[in-house]
């Protein structure tokens, strides 16, 4: 049982952080990093010919590389430095976990729509890739609650989830899929060859951890019935993964999301979930971080218990 204690540690100390902390910016970030790596990249080779080639041979390199330098330092640590690698590890889950700072933001955006619609666009602008400056402050509030929803599968319901699966190594190879897809797996001009391999390993690797993170939302909720309604308007969006927690949300505020918006200048005619457009209030954002605050520990307890289930075999 002691073994058993130790390999949760770290998940529990790591998750701990992230819920006391979220992402301080004075704290160097790995994501930071890899920002920089998709940005240098995409520069040097999204141009002439061959670009999905290109593009392709980028996000595997990044995510193979990613992966193998985590697992080279857990392994040198452990070999080296046995007392450091439980603490590389407990850093490492921190940073993996994107819940906290998500739901401080959204919170910032409704209480800032509440004092005007300006600095409303400009607050939700900093957690969403779609254009602002027109959005009406029913859009805002809508934007800033499909965003948190998406963000609780791919900022922490899916590292958890790859990090059971694969250990650190795959967690932070995780966050790298991500990453390469939040930057270039657009279908612009600029970006539709070159970061469609990007995007498709993103669908791929988001597959299982969105549909996961609608069930627990659903059971947060109180209201696993609702997963027919959820499925069939998950459909709705564009992405094969992000309309599952989406309609998940919808489904348990019984309101509206989707619709056409603005992404770099150019308009996308997104279908809508859910039928009911009513007026969103300061009392759903509070239901929504509620549902996705209980989803995330639900999530913590089950890897956790995979954890010790693996180690007492």
């Amino acid at each position: 049982m002691d073994s058993a204690i130790l390999a949760i540690l770290p998940l529990c100390v790591g998750w701990l952080l992230d819920l006391l902390l979220g992402d301080p910016l004075w704290l160097p970030h790995p994501v930071v990093g890899f920002g920089k790596m998709i940005a240098l990249g995409e520069r040097c080779l999204n141009k002439g010919r061959h670009r999905r080639l290109k593009g392709a041979l980028l996000a595997i390199g990044l995510i193979v590389l990613t992966f193998a330098v985590t697992w080279f330092l857990l392994c040198f640590t452990t070999s080296h430095a046995p007392m450091l690698s439980p603490i590389l590890t407990t850093v490492l889950i921190f940073f993996c976990l994107a819940g906290t700072t998500l739901i401080r933001e959204v919170r910032q955006v409704f209480l800032a729509v509440d004092r005007s619609l300006e600095e409303g666009r400009r607050q939700v602008a900093r957690i969403v890739g779609r254009d602002t400056r027109e959005l009406s402050a029913q859009e805002v509030r809508t934007a800033a609650l499909e965003t948190l929803a998406e963000n609780l599968s791919d900022g922490v319901i899916a590292p958890l989830f790859w990090y059971m699966l694969l250990g650190i190594p795959g967690m932070m190879a995780y966050k790298m899929v991500n990453t390469l897809d939040s930057m270039i797996g657009y279908k612009t001009e600029r970006y539709r060859d070159f970061g469609c391999w990007a995007a498709h390993i993103d669908d791929v690797a988001n597959y299982i951890p969105a549909r996961l993170t609608a069930l627990l939302m659903l059971i947060a909720a109180g209201k696993p019935p609702l997963w027919r309604w959820v499925w069939r308007n998950s459909r709705n969006h564009a992405s094969p993964n992000s309309g599952y927690p989406e309609a998940a949300l919808a489904g348990i505020l019984n309101c509206r999301f989707g619709g056409p918006h603005y992404y770099f200048g150019q308009l996308f005619d997104k279908p809508y979930i859910g039928t009911n457009n009513r007026p969103l209030t300061n009392a759903d954002m509070k239901t929504a971080i509620r549902v996705n605050r209980t989803a995330e520990i639900m999530m913590v307890l089950l890897v956790a218990m995979c954890s010790v289930i693996r180690n007492t075999w």
